[in-house]
């Protein structure tokens, strides 16, 4: 039995272009022999009566149907809509984006689903591998925001795997959708922004993303709906993104932890100095004794904070914390003793000095002060390999 590919083409007084577009999609799969295809147009309700036109054409083409919005839903909504109804109602296993106005490339549509064969999850048409293109007579504006916004997302989001982060050409499994679309709900996917945040939360749940090129084609009819708002929401968006991404990683759960630690050390030894009275025991005076009880102190409290917080997925259960606890001392030991090291190795091979002033503040960087924040950097290095590797292992 075939499986089903439902081509959606989300309209807004587009009674001009659907015509051809349709018939352009029936041509072309007429030489499609393993997928069983289908076009849903999904119309916002035209004042110019897409909808109408569209209503005549099914008479002759049973492939095609119709979804009426009574409102205006935008991109994103019409998209989503749409998805939910050929996932749905029409059984569909794929579904592919398209402009209404044959911007995308139809004749491009089997490469989308050999790709698909090949088992990629999510198939993208995209400008900006070789063989893609934009329109060569395309004002200043249109390239900046194409070329130089997908840019911006590769670099802000660090995934440079995905040359077109924009594109609306897009085969998209079921399975992708059904992953995918809880978590689409927020208003912030309503406009243009719906591609980015669909595609992103795609890539990060795992799934397979494979690019086809094409060249992107101006539209001969209308007016493209592409207007500022695009490049703030984009913006908003993908910086919001990243920082929510930043503030969640365990890295920087771990850099907290360890700056909280390091208040928590300080704050706690200027308490001890106070509550210590003074004495001497050979090498035991009230200052070394508020010391190690401030490094124990902060060692406490970095320990329930990476059980509870950094490695909150990872907890441990409750008959392994004491050894864990012990375990953790050690590595923090171990952090003490590679700081040093790197002095005591620093101090004797290079010697303590001054090395350069910082201009306009005038404050001269010691060779100390290089050694120990030297120190300090391999330190957390050891103590984070140590405490995924040996304390919180990755549960099998």
């Amino acid at each position: 039995m075939k499986k089903t590919a439902v081509v959606i083409i989300p309209t807004y007084n587009e009674r001009e272009n659907i015509g051809v577009t349709v018939e352009r999609l029936l041509q072309v799969f007429e030489t499609i022999s393993t997928w069983k295809m289908e076009i849903l147009v999904v119309d916002d309700t035209s004042p110019d009566k897409t909808y109408e036109l569209v209503r005549e054409m099914q008479k002759k083409s049973p492939e095609l149907h119709l979804l009426l919005n009574k409102k205006k839903s935008g991109l994103g909504g019409a998209y989503l809509v749409g998805m939910a109804h050929a996932f749905g109602e029409l059984k569909s296993d794929l579904v592919f984006e398209f402009d209404a106005d044959l911007s995308h490339d139809p004749k491009k549509i089997p490469d989308f689903l050999e790709k698909i064969d090949a088992e990629s999850d999510m198939v993208l048409g995209s400008r900006y591998i070789p063989g893609g293109g934009i329109p060569k007579d395309w004002g200043m504006h249109r390239k900046f925001l194409s070329i130089f916004g997908n840019l911006i997302i590769m670099t802000v989001l660090t995934r440079f795997s995905i040359r077109d982060w924009t594109t609306g050409f897009r085969a998209i499994t079921k399975k992708v959708y059904e992953a995918v679309h809880p978590n689409l709900s927020s208003e912030r996917f309503s406009g243009y922004t719906f591609q980015i945040g669909f595609l992103y939360t795609a890539v990060k749940m795992g799934f397979k993303v494979t690019e086809v090129p094409f060249v992107f084609a101006d539209r001969t009819h209308g007016h493209s709906k592409l207007g500022p708002e695009y490049l703030k929401n984009t913006l908003l968006f993908i910086f919001k993104v990243r920082l929510q991404e930043i503030f969640a990683s365990r890295i920087f759960k771990f850099a907290v932890v360890g700056a909280t630690g390091a208040v928590i050390q300080l704050t706690s030894l200027t308490l001890y100095r106070l509550l210590v009275p003074e004495f001497s025991y050979y090498f035991l005076t009230s200052f070394f004794v508020a010391t190690f009880a401030s490094i124990e102190t902060a060692i406490i409290a970095n320990f329930f904070l990476s059980n509870k917080w950094t490695f909150a997925d990872r907890q441990l259960e409750k008959g392994r914390k004491l050894i864990k606890f012990i375990q953790f001392n050690l590595t923090s030991a171990g952090s003490l003793l590679i700081q040093l090291l790197i002095a005591v190795l620093g101090e004797t091979l290079i010697g303590l000095r001054p090395l350069f002033t910082i201009p306009f503040v005038g404050f001269v960087v010691e060779s100390g002060l290089i050694f120990a924040v030297t120190g300090i950097l391999v330190g957390m290095v050891w103590n984070f390999f140590a405490y995924t590797t040996f304390i919180w292992k990755k549960k099998k």
